[in-house]
């Protein structure tokens, strides 16, 4: 049998990285497993988003923001693989969790932490011909860095809240911003709207999408897009530097589970579940936005208290004599050889 483990944490977000770091600090031996080939999560959809609302942390990029919690991760040297993605989860006679994974590997724990959030997500690619091809140069589905939109012309396509959210970042970025939409009216919040439609370098097109792009001579960008509008058929030739597609994520959430290891549910998604992190099933817990529970917070600090309350509940499991809680980190002798270092480091810079 391969190597057992105390908990298994599946996702590599905000709660799969914060369950791992504290997972160690109880003294488990963890293992977290990511289907995608970086650890972050949702986050990493919105590098150069910033984050304010994390207790005691300055509003901080979210690419950086990963960058920590990565590194926090590893404090305990945990077992950690990216690019593997869960497929089945069983149990067997010897009440252990069996994690069968797309590479036909089989991981052996004694509790299981579902850190999946919304599940894989993939960007609703633009479905034309050869737009595969531009993704390298200024056809984008994130946003990776800011200043490849410094006073340039840039089109988003989209009107949800993420195109909107791009477009009113862009503001003080871009020189002119073109937002197109299918749709008679933008679906994004009100305030947002209101900002781009009272700025005059802002053109906002609805009723229309993208209908082809145009190439440069040398064919390694599009320089123009043509644009259709559906309430009068007309064609419209528009020049950019950038492209942002905003359609939304298709959501793979194909994990399956056996009948003595399959969770309640609650909206045909989350996990049913209690604020200490406890799903339908013994030996299941639950963090993050794949948990639902009454009281539930969906902010980056409700998900490291669903974190912290998983892991207390999965150590009481596989230990019923452990304490129900760690002790604080200010006392704690796990960081004490650390906090020296820090210390001298500190005083060495002065």
């Amino acid at each position: 049998m391969s190597e057992i483990f105390d908990v298994t944490i599946i996702g590599g977000g905000p709660a799969g990285l914060y369950s791992t770091f504290y997972s160690g600090l109880r003294n488990m031996k963890t293992k977290l497993i990511e289907s995608q080939a970086q650890l972050g999560g949702k986050v990493l959809l919105y590098p150069e988003k910033m984050i304010w609302d994390v207790g005691g942390q300055p509003p901080i990029m979210g690419a950086q923001f990963v960058i920590q919690l990565i590194e926090q991760a590893k404090t305990f040297q945990p077992t950690i693989l990216t690019n593997t993605k869960v497929d089945f989860i069983d149990k067997n006679d010897n009440n252990l969790f069996i994690i069968s994974t797309n590479d036909g590997q089989k991981h052996y724990s004694k509790s299981i932490i579902m850190a999946n959030g919304g599940g894989i997500y993939n960007p609703q690619k633009l479905d034309i011909e050869g737009a595969e091809k531009f993704e390298m140069t200024n056809l984008h589905y994130t946003v990776p860095s800011f200043k490849l939109f410094q006073h340039k012309r840039v089109l988003i396509s989209g009107g949800g809240n993420g195109a909107i959210d791009w477009a009113v970042e862009m503001l003080d970025i871009a020189d002119e911003i073109i937002v197109v939409y299918r749709k008679d009216q933008l679906t994004a919040h009100e305030a947002q709207v209101a900002l781009l439609q009272s700025n005059p370098k802002v053109t906002i097109l609805l009723n229309t999408t993208i209908e082809k792009l145009i190439a440069n001579k040398e064919k390694t960008k599009v320089s123009e897009v043509v644009l259709k509008k559906h309430d009068t058929v007309e064609e419209l030739y528009q020049p950019i530097d950038h492209i942002i597609v905003s359609h939304g994520y298709n959501r793979d959430a194909s994990l399956q589970f056996s009948d003595e290891t399959s969770l309640k549910l609650k909206d045909d998604y989350y996990y049913e579940g209690t604020a200490t992190g406890k799903t339908s099933k013994e030996g299941i817990f639950a963090a993050g936005d794949i948990l639902s529970y009454e009281g539930k917070v969906n902010l980056l600090v409700g998900t490291f208290q669903d974190a912290v309350n998983a892991v207390n509940s999965a150590k009481v499991y596989i230990d019923p004599l452990a304490n129900k809680f760690e002790m604080v980190s200010s006392h704690n002798e796990k960081f004490q050889e650390k906090n020296r270092q820090i210390i001298q480091e500190m005083l060495v810079e002065k």
